[in-house]
C-alpha cells in the first residue's frame, strides 16, 4: 500500500534530505576556493539547512572561462538542434524522476507549502524546460526576397555566454524561464541563484551532468549581491537576465554599460491592477480570483494583483465576498500538503512587509488581518491584509510584495483605466466585465504586458510572452519570443 504523504511524511523526507551545497562549474561540483561559505535557513522554522559556497571573484572567472571555453569549443553550440534537444529532455527526464526532492528542497528553501511546488512550481519548471527542447529543432531562419544576382540569407546564431540572475520567490521556475531558452538556443550559461534560495539550481546542476550537457555549458555560481555584480561588471559574458528589483536592475545596467555593453533583460516589478466592473459576470468568481491573485505564495508574486480597483455601485457587496474569500488564505505549516499558504522567506521581508500594514493602518482603513500568526516556531508567517484606501496611499503605490491588498473604488470605465496605468509599473492586470465593447477598450487601454480578462493568472502558459512595459523591464521570457533575447540575428549575402 503506497505510503500517505502527509505532513509527517514530508517531515521524515526533510529530516533525512542530502543538501548540495557546493557550487557547480566546468562540469564539477567544488568549494569556494578561500572556503568561505554563507548559511542557508528555511523560512518554515528558521533552522539552518546548508552552509552553501560563497562564490567570489576566483569563482566566478572561472565559471566565465568553462562556459566561454565549451562555447568557443561547439560542443553544445554546434550541435545539431535536435541533438541539444535530446540532451535537454534527458534533462527534464531526470528532474522528473527527482521532482519529489526539488519540491521539498524548495519548500525548505523558501517557506511555500508543499502543494504548491510538487503540484505547480517543479511541474511547470520541468514543462518550461520540455517546451524549448522542443522547440529548438522547428525554428528556421529566412530567405528573403532580393535581387536575382544574390541569395540572401538570415539566420540565427547563439550569443555566446548567458549569465542568469534570479530571485528568490520562484527559484527553480525564474530560472528554467532563462536558462531553457539560452540553453536551447545553444549558449553557455552562468546561473546565479537568490542566496536566499540556491539549493535546487546546485541539485540540478549534477542532473544537467548526468543528462550529458557537457562541461562549461551549465555553471551555478551561488553568491550574494557582490556575485551578481561581478557578473554584471565581467568583460567575457555576453548577456545577461535578470529577474528582481528595480533597484537592482539599474545598477546591472550600469554595471554592463562600464563594462562590455553586453546584453541587458530585465523582468523587475509590478503593482498590478485588477479592475471589477459593475457588470462582472461572476462576482463570487471573481472576489475568490482576487484573493488568489494577491496571497497566493503569501503575494511574493512579481505579476500579484495587489491593486482591487472595484466599481462603486457593487463595491460593498464585492467586497463581502473578497473578505469570505480571503479567510481561505491563512497561513499554515508548509510541510503540510493542507496548507495554501506558508512563511514569508526571512525576518528581513516580513518586516519589510509589516512596515507597509502601519502605513496602511494611517494612511487608510483596514478591513481584514495586519497581524503576524503563530504557525511554525522561527517562521515569518501573516494574516491575508486587505485595507479600503485611494490611489494617493503608498500601499497602493508601492510594491509591498507581501499579502497585502489595496481596494480602490472608482465609478467609470475610463477612470479605471487611468488608475491602473498611473504607475510606474507596466507588468500585468485583468479586467472584469460582460461587455464586449469594455472588454476591447480596457485591454488596448491597459499599459501592461499580460492583460487577463474575467480570470487572473490562468493559462500563464509557455506559448505566451512574459514581461512588463514601463519599469517592469524589457524583454519576454517565455514563448518562441524567449529566443530572441540570446540569439544573434545573421544576415548573409551571397552573389551568384
Amino acid at each position: 500500500m503506497p505510503q500517505l504523504k502527509d505532513a509527517a511524511y514530508w517531515r521524515a523526507q526533510s529530516t533525512d534530505l542530502l543538501v548540495e551545497a557546493r557550487a557547480f562549474i566546468a562540469g564539477a561540483y567544488v568549494g569556494a576556493s578561500d572556503g568561505e561559505t554563507f548559511a542557508v535557513h528555511s523560512p518554515i522554522d528558521g533552522r539552518e539547512l546548508a552552509q552553501v559556497a560563497l562564490c567570489r571573484g576566483p569563482e566566478v572567472d572561472r565559471a566565465v572561462a568553462a562556459a566561454r571555453g565549451a562555447f568557443q569549443g561547439g560542443g553544445w553550440a554546434e550541435l545539431m538542434p535536435r541533438q541539444r534537444k535530446a540532451a535537454l529532455l534527458r534533462w527534464a527526464a531526470l528532474m522528473r524522476a527527482h521532482a519529489e526532492e526539488l519540491a521539498l528542497l524548495e519548500t525548505l528553501d523558501t517557506g511555500k507549502p508543499i502543494g504548491d511546488t510538487t503540484a505547480v512550481d517543479i511541474p511547470s519548471a520541468i514543462y518550461c524546460l520540455e517546451w524549448f527542447a522542443e522547440l529548438v529543432d522547428k525554428v528556421a531562419g529566412e530567405v528573403p526576397a532580393c535581387d536575382p544576382q544574390f541569395l540572401g540569407t538570415v539566420t540565427r546564431e547563439p550569443v555566446g555566454v548567458v549569465a542568469a540572475i534570479v530571485p528568490w520567490n520562484y527559484p527553480l521556475l525564474m530560472a528554467a524561464w532563462k536558462f531553457a531558452p539560452a540553453l536551447a538556443a545553444g549558449n553557455s550559461v552562468i546561473l546565479k541563484p537568490s542566496e536566499k534560495s540556491p539549493l535546487s539550481a546546485l541539485r540540478i546542476a549534477g542532473l544537467a551532468r548526468e543528462a550529458g550537457i557537457p562541461e562549461g555549458v551549465f555553471n551555478v555560481v551561488p553568491g550574494d549581491g557582490e556575485t551578481g555584480r561581478l557578473l554584471s561588471l565581467h568583460p567575457h559574458i555576453d548577456c545577461l537576465a535578470f529577474t528582481g528589483s528595480g533597484a537592482v536592475g539599474r545598477q546591472i545596467s550600469r554595471n554592463a554599460a562600464d563594462s562590455n555593453l553586453k546584453r541587458v533583460w530585465l523582468e523587475l516589478g509590478g503593482k498590478s491592477a485588477n479592475i471589477v466592473m459593475a457588470d462582472c459576470p461572476d462576482l463570487r468568481r471573481a472576489a475568490q480570483a482576487a484573493a488568489a491573485a494577491v496571497f497566493s505564495n503569501m503575494g511574493q508574486v512579481c505579476s500579484a494583483g495587489s491593486r482591487l480597483l472595484v466599481q462603486r455601485s457593487i463595491a460593498e457587496a464585492f467586497i463581502a465576498e473578497l473578505l469570505e474569500a480571503a479567510r481561505a488564505y491563512l497561513p499554515g505549516d508548509p510541510l503540510d500538503p493542507a496548507s495554501v499558504t506558508g512563511s514569508l522567506i526571512d525576518d528581513a521581508q516580513y518586516q519589510r512587509v509589516r512596515h507597509y500594514i502601519e502605513l496602511g493602518k494611517r494612511e487608510a482603513r483596514l478591513l481584514l488581518g495586519g497581524e503576524g500568526c503563530a504557525v511554525v516556531p522561527g517562521g515569518h508567517y501573516l494574516q491575508p491584509t486587505i485595507f479600503a484606501t485611494d490611489a494617493s496611499s503608498r500601499i497602493a503605490r508601492e510594491e509591498v510584495f507581501g499579502p497585502v491588498l489595496s481596494v480602490i473604488e472608482f465609478d467609470e470605465l475610463d477612470d479605471a483605466i487611468a488608475l491602473a496605468n498611473a504607475s510606474e509599473y507596466g507588468l500585468a492586470a485583468a479586467f472584469w466585465s460582460a461587455d464586449l465593447g469594455a472588454i476591447r477598450r480596457a485591454s488596448r487601454g491597459l499599459r501592461a504586458g499580460t492583460v487577463w480578462v474575467n480570470c487572473y493568472d490562468e493559462l500563464l502558459d509557455m506559448n505566451f510572452p512574459f514581461g512588463g512595459f514601463k519599469e517592469s523591464g524589457n524583454g519576454r521570457d517565455n514563448s518562441v519570443h524567449a529566443l530572441d533575447k540570446y540569439s544573434e540575428l545573421k544576415s548573409t549575402i551571397i552573389r551568384c
